[in-house]
């Protein structure tokens, strides 16, 4: 065969591959649309951040400030100081939360009665679909100084009653535990979906060999979820800047805000609220890199140190 019909035969090949794949590429026009639409094109507005925002002005029209603005977000001095409750609560979060769902799901996994272990995972992941306003309000009755379910149990101990939302030393801690509260039922399901792909025969020939049933969970559940809790440690770092904004907007008050005010509000504060609309579009910027570096890296890391990683 000459290498013109060489050339030829392969043509002919994709094309057959290109044809039979049609379907496949007719699926992708949708989500490929809405990514054009609402991801891509929006990426326009992101000049806002580097020009002074006139209302109904063209664009290109707009008076160009360069880093003008990033460098007044960041040589606020209250910057770094909200940067540091952003990272704190995140880290806090990631820490104490992260680790949760791996126990819940394992545990869930082990249990051999079918009616217990259903209606553990029924209560445990019901939390999560309260919504956000509904939650704080359950948490602002409970820690109510006089009338709440907390201080009413602390009094029957003998400890005086707190307002502990006027607390900033308790913000953390009721932030984060009633996080975990809501999503790490919700959370161990993915667990659940990922020891229930791993191999029986593997775990009847460990009984086979006499593993106990710590042994069976540390050397054959925890390395077969594995790639699992890689992928997912990686999304939780690449949103240690990203703390949920609804949450402790709402939980906020005058007396915790020295700890509760993190970066999305601080935006929301300085750039919606005070109509400063290029200067919240330059911090949001910001916040998008810092996610996309710590993405990268953590996904670098994870590839150097295992075989699991994103891309």
């Amino acid at each position: 065969m000459t290498g013109k019909q060489t050339l030829t035969y392969n043509q002919s090949v994709t094309m057959r591959k290109i044809k039979r794949s049609i379907p496949y590429y007719v699926l992708l026009i949708l989500p490929i649309t809405y990514l054009i639409i609402f991801h891509y094109i929006p990426m326009w507005g992101v000049q806002i951040a580097f020009r002074d925002f006139i209302s109904q002005t063209p664009m290109l029209q707009m008076p160009w400030r360069g880093l003008y603005y990033f460098e007044q977000f960041m040589s606020s001095q209250l910057f770094w100081q909200y940067f540091a409750n952003t990272v704190i609560i995140a880290l806090y979060t990631l820490v104490a939360g992260f680790p949760l769902p791996i126990i819940l799901a394992i545990c869930l996994n082990e249990c051999r009665f079918l009616k217990f272990k259903k209606s553990i995972q029924m209560i445990t992941y019901m939390p999560f679909f309260i919504s956000t306003v509904v939650l704080v309000a359950m948490i602002l009755q409970f820690t109510a100084p006089e009338t709440g379910v907390v201080n009413t149990i602390m009094s029957f101990f003998g400890r005086p009653r707190i307002n502990y939302m006027a607390q900033p030393q308790y913000f953390r801690h009721i932030f984060v535990w009633t996080g975990i509260w809501q999503t790490t039922g919700f959370n161990a399901i993915i667990y659940l979906a990922a020891l229930s792909g791993i191999s029986q025969d593997l775990i009847d020939a460990a009984k086979v060999d006499g593993c106990n049933r710590w042994q069976r969970v540390w050397h054959i559940d925890l390395p077969g979820i594995m790639p699992t809790i890689i992928i997912l440690l990686i999304l939780n770092i690449s949103s240690l800047v990203n703390v949920g904004f609804e949450r402790i907007f709402l939980m906020q008050n005058a007396f915790n805000i020295s700890v509760s005010e993190v970066l999305s509000t601080y935006i929301w504060r300085v750039g919606v609220a005070g109509g400063n609309f290029s200067f919240s579009a330059a911090a949001g910027l910001f916040n998008s890199v810092i996610t996309f570096t710590l993405i990268i890296l953590a996904n670098f890391t994870a590839r150097k140190v295992g075989d699991t990683s994103l891309w």
